[in-house]
């Protein structure tokens, strides 16, 4: 029988190459389980009162373009797929409020502030 021996370098760098890997793995699972937190995507724009698209939803008329509508409660979050519209969100009612936020025409994010008022804007 013959033993042979492994270099300690291998060892060692086979290690490291195993924890990365693992944690690499391990990130991804982690990414996937954020995602999950977000209701399916769907055609359309929804307004949710919680973050991650929880709580009370509210479908936008994204054929009302330019209109400003106010909420009777503040969004939190925001989930847009669409092709040709965007959603902009105002802090104040009636679309005011210093540095409105644009959502884009894909888009599902958290907002950073609580908004009141929003309009629908080609993208």
């Amino acid at each position: 029988m013959v033993i042979r021996k492994i270099p300690l370098r291998r060892t060692v760098v086979a290690a490291a190459l195993s924890t990365v890997l693992a944690g690499l793995g391990t990130g991804t699972a982690t990414a996937t389980a954020s995602a999950a937190d977000w209701p399916p995507l769907r055609e359309g724009a929804h307004l949710y009162t919680g973050t991650h698209g929880t709580g009370t939803v509210s479908r936008v008329d994204l054929d009302d373009v330019g209109t400003c509508h106010t909420s009777s409660a503040p969004s939190r979050s925001v989930q847009v797929v669409t092709g040709s519209s965007s959603v902009v969100l105002y802090p104040g009612a009636d679309c005011t409020g210093a540095s409105p936020w644009s959502t884009g025409s894909l888009a599902r994010a958290d907002l950073p502030w609580a908004a009141w008022s929003y309009r629908v804007v080609p993208a």
